[in-house]
């Protein structure tokens, strides 16, 4: 019972990792499939990226035979994962302690904005309301000096993802010790909270408080890809190694003598004046030119890449990890794989396609006990719905 990012993402995971997953959507569907670009209605970019390997049934919830319909599949179901609100599952008649006495193995996993035991506990939460509040708009206007902002990507949806990925997993192995489910609450606000202090708390982590909050060399405006004399590249010259094999390697060993350079402390300490000066000496070469230097030296550098140069990095492609693969009603698509590696029971890389809205609510109901008659009768009253097939546009799909 997922949707837009967030659980989606997390489900995605699981699906890669051999998950039968059953995604439950609402007649209108996951807001995902209407944003676009898209080939077919209901089939948006990120909807196609963040839903593969699942099952979709369509579910009309304030309909009692469709809240039955699911209290049977839930009966054979080892983890329910939901990002609908607590207050709004309970309303649904779905709370934990419902579910568990039809099925006591089960584990709830709830993906909300907010611990449930805080004055937020019944608040809304999206993605950017959760970077606002833990602090992202203010560390991008520490590092810019300009107006606040969001981080162009849905961070806390997909930070807070990963959170729920383990505690399904870390359940599902106490529950094969104990023999019993439980419910598990995954917030946003706190993942994003530990996330964002994890790294910024700095003075204020001590009693009284060493100075003020920031990690200076991730808010130095200087931290950006380095202007070579014909680009950008990223560079990152960090441990006492890197600084020796650099300045060498331009031919200013002496450098290291001087007070600003000498010491790790001592280049954090003055992390503006170091990374100014590095982005002086970058612009005296190209970049291929610094490349071939740094590779020879062992100092940390990377392209700086648009989402067009990592469909051809030379790496991803040797790996495999962007995929072509072949959708029965979008035609070709791009989309990528599992990024874990496995020596035993390595992730299937043949996962199905992102299911069309209702695409197997038939099949899955039929599955556990509806007969025609009652299907007919919930696809009557709309308490279900089955996918309406497009067809695939001939020129794309050829």
């Amino acid at each position: 019972m997922t949707s837009v990012i967030l659980g989606p993402f997390a489900t995605q995971i699981m699906a890669a990792l051999g998950a039968d997953v059953i995604k439950v959507e609402s007649p209108q569907g996951d807001n995902m499939r209407h944003v676009g670009p898209m080939r077919n209605p209901g089939m948006g970019h990120i909807f196609l990226q963040a839903n593969q390997g699942k099952r979709s049934i369509v579910l009309d919830l304030k309909q009692e035979s469709a809240r039955e319909a699911l209290l049977a599949l839930v009966d054979d179901t080892d983890v329910l994962i939901s990002n609908v609100r607590p207050q709004a599952m309970e309303r649904l008649g779905l709370s934990y302690e419902l579910l568990a006495a039809r099925n006591p193995r089960l584990i709830l996993v709830s993906c909300c904005g907010f611990d449930q035991h805080g004055p937020y506990a019944a608040k809304p939460a999206y993605d950017d309301l959760i970077q606002g509040a833990t602090g992202v708009p203010w560390l991008s206007q520490q590092y810019s000096g300009g107006e606040p902002a969001y981080m162009p990507m849905t961070l806390a949806d997909r930070v807070t993802g990963l959170h729920a990925v383990y505690a399904v997993t870390a359940a599902l192995y106490a529950r094969e010790k104990s023999g019993r489910g439980q419910s598990v609450v995954v917030p946003m606000f706190e993942a994003m909270t530990q996330f964002i202090l994890g790294d910024h708390m700095a003075g204020l982590s001590f009693e009284p408080q060493l100075g003020g909050p920031g990690y200076s060399r991730l808010l130095t405006a200087h931290r950006k890809p380095y202007r070579t004399r014909d680009g950008h590249l990223c560079v990152l010259i960090y441990n006492d190694k890197h600084w020796h094999n650099f300045f060498a390697a331009i031919g200013q060993s002496e450098r290291m003598q001087d007070a600003m350079f000498a010491t790790h402390t001592q280049r954090a300490a003055n992390i503006d004046a170091v990374y100014a000066e590095v982005a002086r000496l970058m612009r005296e070469r190209t970049s291929a030119e610094w490349r071939v230097l740094l590779d020879a030296a062992d100092i940390p550098n990377m392209p700086m890449s648009s989402p067009e140069d990592l469909l051809s990095d030379p790496h991803l492609q040797a790996t495999g990890f962007v995929r072509a693969v072949q959708h029965p009603t979008e035609g070709p698509l791009r989309t990528t794989g599992n990024p874990t590696q496995w020596s035993a029971t390595p992730p299937s890389s043949s996962v199905a396609h992102a299911p069309q809205l209702g695409e197997h609510t038939e099949s899955v109901l039929r599955s556990i006990g509806i007969d025609d008659a009652m299907l007919d009768a919930m696809l009557g009253s709309k308490a279900c719905m089955q996918a309406q097939q497009p067809q695939p546009d001939a020129k794309e799909a050829s």
